[in-house]
């Protein structure tokens, strides 16, 4: 799968196109549409499922140096507020705080990150370690690991620090029952 066919692929979901829309015209800083929104909605695209099967939510990373809670809400409520016409959960976390909260939550190490683009480097699945953006002359795309195994439907572990091998196998619990379809390799 190429780059251009996984963007033709995620954006016939209209909730992807419209929240690429509003993040660029808000200018948020650093901001992706991340994750399971898009890879879902590509494998829902190759099973001929409804196109927003499954998804539970569709998450936006942003990187503000403002690490004060009450900013972070601020953006919360401003996009929901934004994007509530198209009757979807919408997470949006700021990946400059991502480490004041995350070892208290889930008991793993989270160093400081610099941009958002390294929150997607320490996504739970490698398959999903991926966003997308509106540019003033299309996407950008970041995807480290390439479209091959979300073409191939392939759930592959990402061994980070903060990696749980617990978490890993209920996200791919959850996603086997919805896609049978997927192959999930085994965390080692």
């Amino acid at each position: 799968m190429t780059q251009d066919e996984f963007l033709t692929a995620a954006l016939r979901n209209p909730a992807n196109q419209a929240i690429t829309d509003e993040l660029h015209r808000v200018a948020l800083p650093d901001a992706w549409l991340v994750s399971g929104c898009l890879v879902q909605t590509v494998w829902n695209a190759l099973t001929g499922r409804p196109i927003d099967y499954g998804i539970s939510d569709y998450d936006i990373f942003y990187f503000d140096p403002d690490t004060s809670w009450e900013a972070e809400d601020a953006v919360i409520r401003a996009l929901k507020a934004r994007l509530s016409h198209l009757g979807v959960a919408i997470e949006a976390r700021n990946q400059a705080r991502v480490h004041l909260w995350y070892p208290d939550k889930h008991g793993l190490p989270y160093p400081a990150l610099s941009r958002s683009t390294d929150g997607i480097d320490r996504f739970l699945t490698a398959t999903t370690q991926i966003g997308i953006r509106r540019s003033t002359d299309g996407y950008d795309v970041y995807a480290p690991n390439g479209f091959d195994d979300v073409a191939g439907m392939i759930v592959r572990p990402n061994l980070t620090a903060n990696f749980s091998a617990a978490n890993y196998a209920k996200k791919a619990a959850r996603w086997k029952a919805l896609w049978p379809e997927i192959t999930v390799l085994a965390a080692k």
